[in-house]
């Protein structure tokens, strides 16, 4: 036991992910056969059969979950280490991963975010479009025990009632919603009518009825179960597209009323759906120097934004 390698397990570690020794690889960025040399040499350590051979893959045997708990919070306390360390940074250089929705990188973001790479051209910024809320602390599955360079986030923009409770950030204003319609389009509202009106009356632009994740469903789904809908999307710029045909009246965030000139408010703001913007990152993370700096300069800037719609 007293040669046990935490880089063996962080191989079965991937082979449990994935299912495979081919997936385990892919995930690590290693041929098949290191993997199973890796996972061989554990087993042979640990003196006990990690994992069933089956036609549906690898899957762990009972000692082979025990070890794998195991090897997880090892893991976690690896990547512990990691941030605390990275969060010592002090340098205004150095790669910062931003993770958003979709709504957001396209209306709010473009401009502050330019703002901050003028500002601070030694940071370079990479943001991927996500709709959900990722945990900072986590890495992704295919690279559990490699760098921190390769972790989902270092900040979270996220349009969302409810956060994480172990991140920290802060709220940058409320959105509101209304409903929209295409701007002089017959048979459509042009000016602001009462909602219920609308519910009943107008052909809509809805969300997916499978949709459950967002205040927007559950909101749709209690409001509109007798509404004519005509199309259903997944997302807010999917909504604009369809009203801008003018096929009928639909959701929006006001945030988007600017990059949408040929839309026009039907109804008044929406109280039940408003929600806030944050700005999120892993506890550990806060002090890094290019953290702090992008939550304060595009934070701020959100927060002005916000105010003016």
């Amino acid at each position: 036991m007293s040669n046990l390698d935490w880089s063996d397990l962080k191989h079965a570690l991937a082979v449990a992910e994935a299912g495979s020794l081919a997936g385990a690889a892919r995930r690590l960025g290693v041929n098949h056969t290191t993997v199973l040399r890796r996972l061989d040499a554990l087993e042979a350590t640990l003196g006990t059969r990690l994992f069933d051979r089956k036609r549906s893959g690898y899957e762990p045997t009972e000692a082979g979950h025990a070890v794998l708990a195991h090897a997880r919070r090892m893991a976690d306390r690896v990547n512990e280490i990691e941030r605390q360390i990275l969060g010592r940074d002090r340098e205004l250089t150095g790669l910062l991963r931003v993770t958003t929705a979709f709504v957001i990188m396209e209306h709010l973001l473009p401009a502050p975010l330019a703002d901050f790479a003028r500002a601070y051209p030694g940071i370079e910024v990479e943001v991927t479009e996500n709709a959900f809320l990722v945990d900072l602390s986590r890495q992704r599955p295919e690279v559990v025990g490699q760098s921190l360079a390769h972790r989902e986030a270092d900040v979270a923009l996220r349009l969302s009632g409810q956060v994480a409770e172990h991140l920290v950030g802060r709220n940058l204003g409320m959105t509101q919603c209304r409903v929209y319609a295409r701007r002089g389009a017959t048979g459509l509202p042009q000016s602001v009518q009462p909602l219920q009106e609308l519910v009943r009356d107008a052909p809509w632009v809805a969300f997916e009825k499978d949709q459950q994740g967002r205040i927007y469903d559950s909101w749709m789904q209690s409001q509109m179960a007798q509404s004519r809908v005509r199309v259903r999307v997944d997302i807010f710029n999917a909504t604009a597209a369809m009203l801008r045909t003018g096929i009928g009246v639909g959701l929006l965030p006001t945030f988007m009323e600017a990059g949408n000139p040929d839309l026009v408010p039907v109804s008044d703001p929406i109280p039940e759906l408003a929600a806030p913007i944050w700005i999120l990152t892993h506890p550990d993370l806060r002090q890094t120097a290019r953290v702090r700096a992008f939550m304060q300069h595009v934070g701020d800037a959100l927060s002005e934004q916000l105010r003016a719609t």
